[in-house]
């Protein structure tokens, strides 16, 4: 792995995952969810409680930062600021791919920053997180090293063969990985969660993950972040991989239709978490409504906080204000409350 092409790689991945033209926006299917108004709700609004369980552990919130960025010089300070706004309002957090780390060992100097990082926010809820090629090529123990050097709770594996495909780096060897994760789930002794990046999942393969047991499902779905269309602009103009990008622009599974597909076939001890194009307390409320346990951001927490410790907890208080509005208005006291609701919404 040539170190400066990897780290120009992630640091160019920021950029461009900022730009609104490598956004699906109006694919995730949001847009198409109505949650039904309850005009007497039975309740106060200061009785709101957004407390949720997380693999077995409870958070003051269902919300949590998806991973985004690791494997360059930048990366440090910016989950640094993401990790202590999530660990101070309770949300869960989940850190950049750990593949350098991974391949180059337990000298490396990333292994150091997430000890570090872990001692300043020891109760936070931390995901460590690898990609399915890698994970096809590593041994067990080599996974267990990543998640105990950040003291995580759980491990992402992140699944992105749209991304590979195009990236012009890219490592499209996906073989194997079926077994790769039935072992991973039967061997890590961690909790595993199966992360798509962007471009959802089809029924037929949750069906085959709920054979797997992964403890929780992040959809990852489209309707926000296309990692296809930022490969594509990565490639430059004229080129195979950025013709193939434009081609492949709104590839995937929308947020909605995976979120409700999951929620067929999982068994209720997987927990269905759900991100691709959230972008506001009210799309929260309304992907719990129709059966996600936990609801992810990625660019929009991103660019909060690139601006700065204080705006990214302006804008998280303000995700969680929207969905206690949501819950109140929808009359539930409770994000299970109102996943349980049976008429809480349709689809216009």
């Amino acid at each position: 792995m040539n170190i400066k092409q990897f780290e120009r790689r992630k640091q160019d991945h920021i950029v461009h995952s900022l730009s609104t033209a490598n956004q699906a926006l109006g694919m995730s299917g949001l847009e198409s969810v109505h949650l039904n108004h309850e005009a007497i709700p039975d309740l106060d609004f200061e009785e709101i409680n957004l407390e949720t369980p997380c693999l077995g552990r409870l958070l003051s919130t269902p919300f949590y930062v998806a991973s985004m960025t690791a494997g360059h010089a930048d990366a440090l300070s910016i989950n640094r600021t993401l990790a202590h706004a999530c660990w101070e309002r309770g949300w869960a957090m989940g850190v950049g791919s750990q593949r350098r780390e991974l391949e180059a060992g337990t000298g490396a100097k990333a292994v150091d920053d997430w000890k570090s990082l872990r001692q300043e926010v020891p109760d936070l809820a931390l995901f460590a997180n690898i990609g399915i090629s890698q994970l096809i090529k590593a041994k067990v123990a080599d996974i267990r090293r990543l998640i105990e050097s950040l003291d995580a709770q759980a491990l992402c594996v992140h699944l992105n063969a749209l991304q590979e495909a195009i990236q012009p780096e890219g490592t499209p060897q996906f073989k194997s990985a079926w077994q790769a994760l039935e072992t991973l789930c039967r061997e890590l002794g961690r909790p595993v969660i199966v992360k798509e990046t962007g471009c959802g999942f089809h029924i037929s393969t949750l069906r085959r993950l709920a054979r797997i047991g992964p403890a929780a499902v992040d959809v990852g779905g489209l309707g926000g972040t296309h990692w296809g269309r930022i490969e594509g602009a990565r490639a430059g103009a004229h080129s195979l991989h950025q013709a193939a990008a434009a081609t492949f622009a709104n590839w995937g599974e929308g947020t909605v239709a995976s979120v409700l597909a999951a929620r067929e076939v999982l068994s209720p001890q997987t927990e269905i978490w759900a991100s691709g194009g959230v972008r506001s307390g009210l799309d929260a409320a309304k992907l719990i409504a129709l059966g996600a346990h936990r609801v992810g951001y990625a660019k929009p927490a991103l660019e909060a906080a690139l601006t700065g410790t204080i705006e990214l907890h302006r804008w998280m208080e303000l995700q969680e204000y929207e969905l206690k509005i949501a819950l109140f208005c929808a009359g539930s006291a409770t994000p299970a409350d109102l996943r349980s609701k049976t008429n809480g919404w349709n689809m216009l």
